[in-house]
């Protein structure tokens, strides 16, 4: 038996809903059946009437309800003591982030902080292919920072809204394509009606959610050829000639100056996003506060530079 099997319980009973449940989840519809099969099968019993809209608990399951919720709340209680306990000591912050800024971000941004003052431990939490995913890392207590890329237009960036942050930076996100023959971009966007191959994001990162407010407010003809929610993927089947992306800039600086990938549309396709650290309500132990303290007065000396949208996205 595993814990997220009776978290994705309660999690059904509260919306009685699977499609709903698994969103929060952040699981695929049909991995929470899966999950709340195993639970059942563990338990030897049918919890869930699968025959009604919205779904609705056994008998079983209104009986096992209440137990399950003290089980959950005592090991989720356990966690937190033990966590705070070892904060004490413990040097090591913990981070939540987005792929793309553990690679193009993290690594300058605490150099930056230890030349002022000393070396600072950190590990990344595991990662989550959803922008929920990570977002639930810190609202669930699970990391005690969220490097994340912020924008208005993305809905979700108000689960963020009871927690602190510092803006630490900017980031340009560019549609690129290789080259042609001839030097051209192999596949440009916003030239005449044809569809350019598009090579997407999916659903569910912070990319997908950014793009699919930019294209509802300026459509743009594009036919999807291929579906990778990091944008490592995504550069990579640019350069193979597949498709045209929107990359972040800091992600193809080498393949720009060499000519390898190529602006696809003009300058007023670009995005620009923010680059935020957010921090948890309650830090577990002196050294992330004292962390938390020169993150801020570095931002405070070291603004973000201002950097204008080309094209401005509203929610």
């Amino acid at each position: 038996m595993e814990l997220k099997w009776l978290e994705d319980f309660l999690s059904l009973s509260r919306s009685s809903n699977f499609s709903r449940t698994a969103s929060e989840r952040n699981v695929t519809q049909s991995a929470l059946s899966r999950r709340i099969k195993q639970l059942e099968g563990w338990l030897g019993v049918p919890l869930v009437d699968r025959t009604t809209y919205p779904v609705h608990l056994t008998p079983e399951g209104q009986d096992v309800l209440p137990r399950i919720q003290e089980v959950v709340a005592l090991i989720q209680a356990m966690r937190s003591t033990i966590q705070e306990r070892h904060a004490k000591t413990s040097e090591v912050l913990i981070f939540a982030t987005l792929n793309t800024l553990s690679l193009t971000f993290f690594p300058s941004w605490i150099a930056s902080l230890e030349s002022a003052g000393d070396p600072i431990l950190t590990r990344f939490s595991d990662p989550y292919p959803s922008f929920l995913g990570n977002i639930s890392t810190l609202t669930n207590g699970d990391c005690e920072f969220l490097l994340t890329y912020a924008h208005e237009s993305v809905s979700l960036m108000n689960e963020l809204s009871r927690f602190s942050y510092i803006d630490v930076g900017r980031e340009r996100v560019i549609p690129v394509s290789a080259p042609d023959a001839s030097g051209a971009p192999l596949h440009p966007v916003g030239l005449g009606s044809k569809p350019a191959h598009y090579l997407s994001y999916g659903n569910c990162s912070f990319f997908a959610h950014l793009l699919a407010g930019a294209f509802a407010k300026r459509p743009i003809p594009l036919m999807t050829v291929y579906e990778n929610g990091m944008s490592m993927a995504l550069k990579a089947m640019t350069l193979s000639g597949r498709g045209v992306a929107w990359i972040p800039e800091s992600l193809i600086v080498a393949e720009l100056a060499s000519g390898a990938l190529l602006r696809a549309g003009d300058p007023s396709l670009d995005l620009v996003v923010e680059i935020r650290v957010y921090r948890a309500q309650k830090l577990k132990g002196p050294r992330a506060e004292q962390f938390w303290q020169r993150a801020v007065e570095s931002s405070s000396r070291h603004p973000a530079p201002a950097m204008r949208p080309a094209v401005r996205v509203s929610a």
